[in-house]
């Protein structure tokens, strides 16, 4: 296993994370299948375990604390909250009243004192930069959080909180978690080079688009994905964009065996390769899943394999633009750009 440091923290990390989106009924996981993903994870050398306050309405948090109880010392542990926490208002946002709250939930939950990294899951445009980063300047200040970072925040709001940070003299984001993967390269234009020139890490997740790049999804066969089941819109191939990623796996395929990898070892080294990325966000619902994407955490794919890769979907290419989840809300909405 491959060790990086955490943007400027000084934090040392695990070049593949163990995401636990899947625990709990969202990945249908159950108490017992999260414990054994978590000690094949640590023995294997993950060091860095990130859930968040939504996966499973809670349930996430409380498998990965049973999950790392007495072992709390030896992981990085990082959530997330902002999304909504049910239909009452106020239970979501990166408001101050709501953070404080859902921070002591979400330790709650954990069963910890504190975490290692806690991200502001979407960037809520109701709330200022400066109430959000005021509140999580005054909760590092506690102990409860020693680090926060933002997700899957567009690049112009990146900068923007840098800029709130430094004017209005607060702690800053050090990490961000976007989206990334062959097929979704759109961020290697503009929210990577930022994550470099602001010495963020980068935390990036669903490197294997959804299960496109697992190498269960080819031409001819049925398509049969967890993911399918959940989002069956992403996997008609009647869909132009699908159809394009479809051809483009078919190509990838070919380089991998041409490589003598797997399409897993190909995916996850890809976007390990690229300088700004700190970290893989791995999201396995088995013990069979975990070690197949376990076998790329060493793996260098050498110049001639990513130039390959780049012929077929171009730097800087997102194959499916519409899934992008840090499309400003007025190009979502005609109500916020025609009032």
């Amino acid at each position: 296993m491959q060790y990086r440091t955490l943007g400027r923290t000084g934090v040392q990390v695990s070049s593949l994370a163990l995401g636990a989106m899947n625990f709990g009924r969202i990945g249908r996981t159950s108490q017992d299948e999260a414990t054994a993903l978590v000690d094949a994870a640590l023995e294997a050398g993950i060091n860095l375990i990130d859930t968040a306050d939504m996966y499973s309405a809670g349930e996430s948090e409380e498998m990965v604390g049973k999950a790392i109880a007495g072992r709390r010392d030896d992981v990085v542990l990082a959530t997330k909250a902002g999304m909504p926490m049910g239909d009452k208002p106020n239970h979501g946002g990166s408001s101050r009243r709501w953070l404080v709250t859902e921070l002591d939930n979400s330790l709650r939950r954990l069963g910890v004192d504190h975490v290692d990294l806690y991200q502001i899951h979407r960037w809520d445009p109701a709330t200022s930069d400066e109430e959000t980063l005021s509140a999580l300047t005054d909760l590092q200040r506690t102990g409860k959080i020693r680090y926060f970072g933002s997700s899957t925040f567009p690049a112009y709001r990146v900068v923007q909180a840098q800029w709130a940070a430094r004017e209005h003299r607060l702690r800053r984001y050090v990490t961000e978690q976007p989206s990334y993967s062959i097929l979704q390269r759109g961020i290697e234009r503009d929210v990577l080079p930022v994550a470099e020139e602001y010495g963020l890490g980068a935390l990036v997740w669903s490197p294997l688009a959804s299960g496109w790049l697992s190498g269960a999804i080819r031409a001819g066969r049925s398509i049969t994905t967890s993911r399918s089941a959940m989002m069956p819109e992403r996997f008609d191939v009647t869909i132009p964009s699908n159809r394009a990623r479809l051809d483009a796996v078919e190509q990838l395929a070919k380089v991998a065996d041409e490589a003598g990898l797997t399409m897993i070892q190909l995916a996850l080294g890809f976007v390990t390769a690229h300088p700004a990325v700190t970290s893989a966000l791995i999201g396995p619902r088995t013990l069979d899943h975990l070690r197949t994407q376990l076998a790329a955490a060493d793996i260098l794919l050498s110049a001639d394999v990513l130039d390959a890769i780049d012929a077929i979907v171009a730097p800087g290419t997102d194959l499916a633009a519409h899934e992008k989840h840090d499309t400003p809300p007025a190009l979502l909405d005609p109500s916020l750009r025609r009032r």
